[in-house]
């Protein structure tokens, strides 16, 4: 088995396919890519078991085969190389041997046949979804999905699909992320939670790439598959909480302030804020928005007044200003809503500009209680 590619090239994929490897691994057949080559087709994978991925690469050969070779150390060799052709030789003693311009190197591998086997899809649902739409969707949410390992359902971004369009949702009962297109459609309802993990692999590649992405899913596990990529996952198990039931539906109190003014603001005053609690006040009375922040084991306390158009009674509205911040840094609008009832119902905070037709974000902050 030989074959002869160029070295940017092949390291350009391999960076991709590296972040599918855990860093320890209970198999240690996980620790390598495997290569499998059928003439001038070379299919690099990488796998942890949960995620597969593959990249489908083109070169020069004749031959036909499969070998794991060690990813850590074929990822370091490969860095070091300026852009040149090298030919890897699979030799009788176990070693695949490396020769570039200036020299030759050799590594172990083992059998291609020991790597674990990708799942086939019996029957699978299928749904295209532009690359972009796809990115700008797992960017919107996944900052929202939890950590939770008790609660594993909340640890991922449930993807909604029917004929009337897409929408992604993520939380971790204390901030909420909806985002929905209904510039693009699926032909079935369905949903399915993608982990946290392979979402975070697509959204690094899927913002330089104008392909559609084609979804293929059914019960228990997902396949990405675009430009010359495939990336499979299992599913996260167990049914998705009624977001819906917790979005308050009635808000007459309404705030609109500069995006770009408010987020500083929360960002110095949450400063002086108590470290356990992260907590920070609103206080809205006519034009004037008094964001303020106190804590009382060091004397630290801040205050700021802006300016804002207000519509609603008075309130004062205690936040955790990590999640404020977080919502307010993932939204790129110049203008933002933030939509209050009472202040012990959740904030709906929801960009005035900026969208694409077709496109809603809305956010849900929870409050916390004050101390008079």
């Amino acid at each position: 088995m030989k074959f002869i590619v160029s070295s940017s090239y092949l390291l350009k994929q391999l960076q991709v396919l590296g972040n599918v490897i855990n860093s320890s691994n209970t198999l240690p057949i996980l620790d390598n890519f495997l290569f499998d080559l059928d003439h001038n087709v070379l299919t690099v994978s990488a796998s942890d078991l949960e995620t597969t991925m593959s990249a489908t690469l083109g070169i020069d050969s004749e031959s036909k085969g499969s070998v794991a070779v060690p990813a850590k150390l074929l990822l370091e060799i490969l860095k070091t190389f300026p852009e040149q052709p090298l030919t890897f030789t699979v030799e009788e003693n176990s070693t695949i041997e490396i020769s570039s311009n200036s020299g030759k190197y050799a590594l172990a591998y083992a059998p291609g046949a020991e790597f674990p086997k990708s799942v086939n899809l019996d029957d699978p649902s299928v749904t295209l979804v532009p690359a972009d739409v796809l990115a700008t969707a797992i960017s919107k949410t996944i900052f929202a999905a939890g950590n939770d390992d008790l609660r594993p359902v909340m640890s991922g971004v449930f993807f909604q699909f029917s004929p009337q369009g897409l929408t992604f949702v993520a939380t971790d009962a204390h901030k909420l992320v909806k985002y929905a297109r209904t510039d693009v459609m699926a032909s079935q309802v369905a949903d399915f939670i993608m982990p946290k993990k392979p979402l975070n692999i697509l959204k690094n590649i899927l913002s330089t790439s104008d392909a559609e992405v084609k979804i293929e899913y059914n019960d228990s596990n997902a396949t990405f598959s675009f430009d010359n990529y495939v990336l499979m996952c299992r599913l996260i198990d167990g049914k998705y909480p009624n977001y819906e039931a917790v979005i308050p539906k009635e808000n007459p109190n309404k705030l609109m302030i500069d995006r770009s003014l408010f987020l500083s603001s929360v960002r110095r005053v949450a400063i002086f804020s108590n470290k356990t609690t992260h907590q920070i006040r609103l206080k809205i009375a006519g034009a004037e928005l008094n964001v303020s922040a106190e804590d009382i084991d060091y004397s630290n306390k801040a205050e700021e007044r802006l300016t804002c158009d207000y519509q609603g009674d008075d309130i004062q509205i205690g936040y955790n200003s990590r999640f404020l911040t977080e919502m307010l840094t993932n939204l790129q609008s110049d203008m933002i809503m933030l939509e209050m009832s009472l202040p012990n119902r959740a904030g709906i905070l929801t960009p005035v500009d900026g969208l694409e037709e077709g496109e809603t974000v809305t956010m849900l902050v929870m409050p916390v209680m004050l101390n008079s």
